[in-house]
């Protein structure tokens, strides 16, 4: 097994050891295919310690509160919290004014900031009352904070369903000016609406909750949802709408006295990293968090690997987390900027044949429980079949004669982590929380981030 990518220069001895393991694991993959259960490699981790002084970031999904019981309390008692150093909320809307928004007729405000919590499902095993200021998962990640002095959480804006009228926010100078108004008052002041006959809300109320601003424009310069607003300048645009909310951020940082952040998500694609992101973008962001994931999907009619770190030999296509660190390490963007996106989730096909152990062959999307071909992490580590990895290029996947499903275990996440640190990375981030219920995947970017 090879790997393709667009860096050159010596392997390094981690690299070498792995070659000759990857080498060993290929001898003996056919005399152990029939078995009943093989083990190709343990689901452990390599590392140990803590985290290094890199991002170890994670998304919290606030949906899926309400759609899969996954709580801050849950972040809180996973020991997830312990390992991250940036919680990234998921997400905030922009309305066709280009303003930062909450929806009066969604069930978000509900969610967020207005349903009360009893005891049990608590972070700090106390009830809210009918009528305090904040109360939903708002206030619980507020209590998860302070018990937590090293987390800082970010409000990240857009995302695939939400990123439709970004390109009305950053049109002009006067829209990009009310936009980071907007979003610096509702997100960071904290002045909630009150709304539906509710008593949360008012100015200052979720004040202090969040420490800064993600921006996930997905994407500047198409190729994102059929419903977003396009215009052909957008990546100029999306320069000069980053750079009007640092300016407005580092003028609520020294009123305030807060420390604030500014990030961005950015796509694995060459293509749509040169449509809709300028290097000058970069400098006016703390980090940018990179996909490592997604090289592959339901839109493939053949099994392939959608978050390997390099991409093997024979690959249907060349697409890896390397090729797109190398990509956005050539477009400009400082190396202690960049974060590795790695997924806390699967993808798979059925009706595979047995050839190559289901890897690179013909199939279909196979039924998940997250969408067609997309399982989380903690279900895939309950599927039965035989698991391989390849250590060489940072793969990993199951097959049960029929389904082929490729995720990211604890001992890839520290190959990423090694990976990070190797390349002088500014850490991982992983999307989402609810798909690593027991923290081992967050565990896993601490300790392979740990010099």
């Amino acid at each position: 097994m090879t790997r393709t990518g667009t860096s050159g220069g010596s392997a390094t001895l981690a690299q070498r050891n792995r070659v000759l393991l990857g080498v060993a694991v290929a001898a003996v993959l056919g005399a152990l295919f029939f078995s009943v259960l093989t083990v190709i490699t343990t689901n452990g981790s390599r590392g140990g310690g803590e985290g290094a002084d890199r991002e170890r970031v994670a998304y919290f999904a606030d949906w899926n509160t309400a759609n899969r019981g996954y709580r801050i309390l849950d972040v809180a008692e996973s020991g997830a919290a312990e390992h991250m150093s940036t919680l990234l909320w998921a997400f905030g809307d922009v309305n066709a004014e280009g303003l930062c928004y909450i929806d009066p007729d969604a069930n978000q405000p509900w969610e967020i900031y207005q349903r009360r919590y009893d005891a049990a499902d608590s972070v700090d095993g106390e009830g809210d009352e009918h009528d305090q200021q904040l109360a939903g998962s708002l206030n619980q990640l507020d209590k998860l904070k302070d018990d937590h002095a090293h987390l800082r959480a970010g409000i990240s804006l857009g995302g695939w369903n939400w990123s439709t009228y970004f390109s009305n926010a950053a049109a002009t100078e006067e829209s990009r000016a009310e936009f980071a108004r907007s979003c610096i008052d509702l997100w960071l002041r904290g002045n909630l609406p009150q709304l539906n006959d509710e008593p949360q809300g008012g100015e200052g109320a979720a004040e202090g909750v969040f420490d800064g601003i993600d921006i996930d424009w997905e994407w500047p310069g198409g190729g994102g949802h059929a419903d977003n607003v396009t215009r052909p300048d957008d990546g100029a645009n999306f320069t000069l709408m980053v750079r009007e909310l640092r300016r407005q951020l580092d003028d609520y940082a020294e009123e305030s006295g807060r420390d604030l952040f500014l990030s961005a998500s950015f796509p694995h694609s060459e293509e749509l990293m040169r449509a809709g992101v300028e290097p000058e973008v970069f400098d006016y962001l703390d980090f940018a968090t990179v996909q490592g994931y997604d090289f592959t999907g339901t839109w493939s009619d053949v099994t392939d690997h959608h978050s390997q770190l390099y991409a093997p030999e024979g690959a249907p296509s060349s697409a890896s987390a390397h090729a797109a660190v190398q990509r956005y390490l050539d477009h400009g963007l400082p190396a202690e900027k960049l974060v590795l996106g790695i997924p806390a989730f699967g993808r798979g096909w059925t009706g595979v044949d047995r050839a190559n152990f289901g890897r690179f062959q013909p199939g279909e999307p196979a039924e998940g429980s997250y969408g067609a071909g997309v399982d989380p992490y903690n279900e895939l580590q309950e599927r039965p079949g035989q698991r391989f990895l390849d250590p060489v290029n940072g793969a990993y996947w199951i097959y049960d004669g029929t389904e082929w499903w490729t995720y990211d275990t604890p001992w890839i996440v520290n190959m990423k982590g090694e990976y990070a640190r190797e390349h002088d990375l500014g850490g991982l981030m992983l999307w989402n929380l609810d798909q690593d219920p027991d923290a081992e995947l967050v565990e896993a970017m601490d300790t392979g981030l740990a010099e």
